[in-house]
């Protein structure tokens, strides 16, 4: 029996949670900690939930019973499509509680849903209307802060 190789790395990480999920039935946290533990993660709970959601992992019942899956509209847009909706943003403002971006009408739907699919951790959560969308940090972040990495995301430069 080969010694246990700790690993650390999140992506590593969330990548075999992804494999597990996709590979095969997983009704439980405890038990895909167990699984994780066998490829050489050790995580606590409280990591797997936080990854869970990054990932927009689901728990969906099934005729075969309660299992995690992972939610297509989670999936991260590719580099090329997420560069494309960020030059529909038209301007960017900020103030104490929220970053605002303007549209076209009717594009802010699609880049909100970019912003939520990107699972950044300084992101509270978006709201978006036809041509707004406010974007709100999470506690401790400013949203000086948050207003950079979105537009880092987008391939945008600092004006």
């Amino acid at each position: 029996m080969r010694p246990l190789k700790l690993v650390r790395d999140k992506s590593a990480r969330h990548e075999a949670i992804r494999r597990l999920i996709r590979s095969q039935r997983i009704s439980t946290q405890e038990e895909l900690v167990g699984l994780l533990a066998r490829d050489g993660f050790e995580v606590t709970q409280a990591t797997l939930s936080r990854d869970l959601a990054q990932l927009g992992a689901l728990r969906v019942s099934r005729p075969e019973g309660t299992i995690y899956e992972l939610d297509p509209a989670a999936l991260p847009a590719p580099a090329q499509r997420v560069h494309e909706l960020g030059e529909l943003i038209t301007s960017w403002a900020e103030n104490d509680a929220l970053v605002v971006l303007r549209t076209p009408p009717g594009a802010a739907p699609s880049v909100a849903l970019a912003i939520d699919g990107a699972r950044l951790p300084e992101c509270l959560g978006t709201l978006a209307g036809d041509d707004t969308i406010f974007a709100t940090p999470v506690r401790g972040v400013t949203t000086r802060r948050l207003a950079q990495r979105l537009r880092a995301l987008f391939g945008r430069e600092m004006t």
